[in-house]
């Protein structure tokens, strides 16, 4: 069992080297290829190993004694910008590109284990978001060359208690953040601007709470603001824009999140239903860009026998990234729609709606399959860029998640 979770481990960290691009703002909508199927619908639902972020309280839906489930996911998001940058005779930049940064691979492992009636616990390693472009073959300068990857990978250990029904998790969270902004300065002779990579690893936790009874399971989760410090890249990548110096903020956080389910299995039928709450206004740098609180809810039904099931889910949440003009943001007093300019340009989390497929095959008591696909349906935002021109992007994705579960 330690040499399985060992080699688990090491994967996960050979795979967590390429970065993600997520789906809620700069969030991914679920971790383990069941939620995913499922329209990410998770905190009301047990979906045994991999439940450990969606709702660490419901890991005790494992079948076996000990639960092993290790995959990953294939994401390709397809962004396209407009960018309006008349700036005088013999200045129009203005140009269409989609951006180059259109695959990646996710990693996601989680390890549960059964200790007695009461207790149980596991360890895992998940692929949780980030976000990025690459405009670098721009060779007219509407892109301004920007190429941005944000990158988060969480390790955490779930501990749970049960008793009579319910159940309490939490799960301490260790989160590794990397960043990187480079981009040519149309301000300044479009003299590159970028510190490198910079990274960090902070903590935090997800608590969760459950109760089963009669075939429905309630569901409760907070997960905590994870904040890292990213050193001088903000800073030096927002400065060289506003003129000067002025901007000091080199923290990003993975904003806070609370949420309730519900689902109810009756025979072979499962239907689940979410909501949740992530806190972008509270969280560091991103209330500096303006982004808006989402209210995240997911649809998804299971269809299950002894040998295979079937999944399909919805999810829409309304793009946290929204038009800042007028609202007094303090970078956009130094130089107007600045953030519009990064948000859309740099770190476009625009995507809204999500259509979910999946299904497992059980090949034996020991061992099962299980596939989702995930389809975020175009969504195209317009803004004002710091000319006072239209910038737009458009935002579709699709991934595909494999995961292998090992039982004993």
């Amino acid at each position: 069992m330690k040499r399985t979770i060992k080699l688990a481990v090491v994967a996960a960290l050979a795979l967590g080297a390429t970065s993600a691009f997520a789906t809620n703002g700069s969030a991914m909508i679920g971790m383990g290829a069941k939620t995913r199927g499922m329209g990410g619908a998770g905190i009301g639902v047990g979906h045994g190993a991999e439940s450990a972020l969606s709702n660490p309280a419901l890991i005790t839906t494992i079948k076996s004694d000990h639960e092993i489930s290790f995959g990953g996911t294939l994401f390709m998001p397809n962004v396209e910008t407009t960018n309006g940058m008349n700036m005088g005779p013999g200045g129009d930049f203005s140009t269409s590109m989609e951006s180059d940064a259109d695959f990646f691979v996710i990693p996601s492992v989680s390890v549960a284990n059964k200790v007695s009636d009461n207790f149980y616990w596991g360890v895992g390693m998940w692929g949780t978001g980030g976000l990025g472009v690459d405009y670098r073959d721009d060779s007219v300068g509407g892109m301004m060359g920007m190429v941005t990857s944000l990158q988060n990978m969480q390790f955490g250990i779930p501990l749970v208690y049960t008793a009579n029904k319910f159940s309490v998790g939490i799960t301490p969270i260790v989160q590794y953040t990397a960043l990187d902004i480079n981009y040519k300065n149309p301000m300044d002779s479009f003299n590159n601007v970028g510190a490198g990579v910079a990274d960090d690893v902070s903590v935090g936790y997800n608590l969760g709470l459950a109760y089963e009874t009669q075939g429905i399971t309630l569901g409760a989760v907070y997960k905590s603001e994870v904040e890292s410090n990213i050193k001088d890249v903000l800073s030096n990548a927002i400065n060289p824009m506003i003129g000067g110096s002025g901007y000091d903020n080199n923290k990003i956080s993975t904003p806070a999140e609370m949420g309730v389910g519900i689902s109810y299995k009756m025979k072979e039928h499962t239907i689940a239903l979410d909501y949740k709450m992530i806190l972008w206004e509270d969280a560091e740098t991103y209330k500096d860009f303006g982004w808006e609180d989402q209210n995240v809810i997911a649809v998804g039904y299971e269809y299950a026998t002894d040998k295979w099931a079937v999944r399909a889910g919805y999810q829409y949440a309304k793009s946290a990234v929204q038009d800042n003009t007028g609202k007094n943001l303090a970078l956009d007093a130094i130089l107007p729609n600045l953030t519009n300019t990064f948000n859309m340009l740099g770190f476009p989390g625009t995507q809204e709606s999500h259509i979910t497929l999946g299904g497992t095959y059980v090949f034996n008591e020991t061992l099962s399959l299980d596939l989702a696909a995930v389809f975020g349906l175009e969504n195209k935002e317009t803004m004002t860029n710091f000319l006072s021109q239209n910038i737009e992007t458009k935002h579709s994705e699709q991934s595909y998640s494999v995961q292998l579960n090992y039982a004993f």
